[in-house]
């Protein structure tokens, strides 16, 4: 029953992440189109930042709140999580992307074949590959930061959530002129299946997911306590 409770936790946690993030491009979307200011990509990235924190704080203590097959992979790949487990995760976050993609094709009808839900895309003149390096720095940079707080032992208590929001929040403002500054596959596939909208889909498992295990790695072999 506890590993139900870990499942419906980042199936619950992912779904809000989604929900909120993409949200909140749409919600931007509806603003412009009635002659408002709109959130901008600040507005946009804050809110997701945001519900990151939140998310973590809501349910690290219960599945470690990883929202994101990139980490669940890391995790997987660097011994800390058993394969079944990881898979059970995979499926739960994106059955929560899924549903919050499709909540927001509900609520915002105009917004599916324009902004395509909130989807990731690359920005004109961008390409794959420059989209899946972009999606890999940030995606590195958020890893490292979970594996630098909620991981290690040494790391201060309570300032996790705080640190992998404000990296998620520079990721997606760095990032959104140039890949949507996603660095979570979830994040993109919730909204993708919901509008149809594949386009270079694959920038957004690759890069992220590279990231990840790299980031994993990275910190295992030069920063991780030998004596754990």
């Amino acid at each position: 029953m506890n590993a139900y409770k870990k499942y419906i936790a980042e199936l619950v946690g992912t779904f809000a992440l989604v929900f909120i993030a993409a949200g909140s491009l749409c919600a931007d979307f509806y603003l412009r189109q009635v002659g408002g200011q709109g959130l901008g990509l600040l507005g946009t990235s804050v809110a997701y930042g945001i519900v990151v924190i939140a998310v973590i704080y809501a349910i690290s203590y219960i599945s470690g709140a990883h929202v994101n097959p990139a980490v669940t992979i890391s995790f997987w790949l660097t011994r800390r999580m058993d394969p079944n487990t990881a898979i059970m995760y995979i499926v739960s976050q994106i059955a929560g992307a899924t549903l919050a993609g499709l909540a927001l094709k509900v609520l915002f009808p105009d917004a599916l074949n324009t902004l395509y839900l909130g989807t990731s895309m690359l920005a004109p003149g961008v390409t794959a590959t420059r989209g899946i390096l972009m999606e890999f720095i940030i995606t590195f940079l958020l890893v490292f930061t979970v594996y630098g707080t909620l991981v290690d032992r040494r790391a201060s208590a309570g300032f996790a959530g705080i640190a992998i929001g404000l990296v998620v929040l520079f990721g997606s403002l760095i990032g959104g002129t140039i890949s949507g500054g996603a660095a979570n596959p979830a994040r993109v596939f919730g909204t993708a299946i919901a509008s149809g909208q594949f386009t270079h889909h694959y920038v957004w498992w690759i890069g992220p997911i590279l990231g990840g295990v790299v980031a994993g790695f990275v910190y295992d072999k030069v920063f991780a306590d030998s004596k754990k």
